[in-house]
């Protein structure tokens, strides 16, 4: 089976090409190939296929070619990955399945349509603006931090931390506790705290995140733009430009008053073959 290997800021795919939904794909197969051990190692899957070839992607059809669907290195599906939006253009591009005309391109996704515009080696999707809900809390290593409830297309709890806690110093080698009530789904949860200001933006934050479905991740596209809701709401603003540090670098967010784009740099790092029966539990 052919692939193709890309990352956003260290938010890392394995693209599988598959135009016409021909692949039989399973929780299974994708966990074997999201096996940083004994698989091609990644944070998720990315299928390209036509919107009008899978079922998920059928009725955006006609404002679309293509479907990203995306999966979690556990073999859960996932509605939206703003990271993974982005390399999914990315691969469109330098495929030649898609051609940059100057104007956004549309991407199909369980969250909705996309929209997405490359400039060099950045590529920005617009996604809907994030929606602040109300007040919950992660707990993490015996300590019980509030946030706040975002929805970005998929459930985020954003939580700044207080002054006394180190960012740096957070374990999550386990998964942070929820309130299932709040996030009968599950959530990703990201932990913040303030950065000092970058010329251009409004606000500058610094996160970690833990993704449901796939651990910490180095970076996460629609938790930058959940924190950047966040840090806007708590300066005052109800939009704005966000600087966001992810472990694996930096992002920029843009609230509008109706949408949200998250620009930063996607590439691609190898193409290859991957011998399936070779692969622990994917048959």
């Amino acid at each position: 089976m052919e692939f193709t290997k890309g990352h956003g800021t260290g938010n890392d795919f394995v693209l599988l090409p598959d135009p016409d939904g021909q692949l039989d794909l399973t929780p299974e197969l994708v966990a074997a190939l999201c096996d940083r051990r004994r698989g091609i190692g990644a944070d998720g899957v990315l299928r390209v296929v036509r919107a009008a070839k899978h079922p998920d992607g059928a009725g955006q059809a006609g404002e679309a070619e293509w479907f990203m669907d995306y999966w979690n290195a556990d073999g859960s599906f996932a509605e939206m990955c703003g990271n993974g939006a982005r390399v999914f253009v990315r691969y469109l591009i330098d495929t030649g399945l898609a051609t940059p005309a100057g104007t956004a391109l549309p991407v199909a996704t369980r969250a909705g349509l996309v929209r997405a515009l490359v400039e060099g080696d950045t590529v920005a999707v617009e996604m809907r603006r994030p929606r602040l809900h109300a007040g919950s809390a992660a707990t993490l290593g015996g300590l019980t931090l509030p946030g706040t409830a975002v929805d970005v297309g998929n459930p985020h709890l954003v939580c700044v931390l207080p002054a006394a806690l180190d960012l740096s110093a957070l374990d999550l080698k386990t998964a942070p506790g929820y309130d299932p009530e709040v996030f009968p789904a599950g959530v990703n949860v990201e932990f913040i705290v303030a950065g000092e200001p970058v010329d251009g933006t409004d606000e500058h934050t610094l996160m970690r995140v833990y993704e449901r479905g796939s651990a910490e991740t180095l970076s996460c596209g629609t938790g930058a733009c959940a924190v950047a809701a966040v840090a806007l709401r708590d300066g005052g603003r109800d939009a704005g430009v966000v600087a966001v540090d992810v472990l694996g670098g930096r992002v920029t967010v843009t609230v509008t008053d109706d949408s949200c784009w998250l620009s930063g740099p996607a590439v691609l790092v190898a193409t290859g073959e991957v011998d399936l029966a070779a692969l622990p539990g994917a048959a």
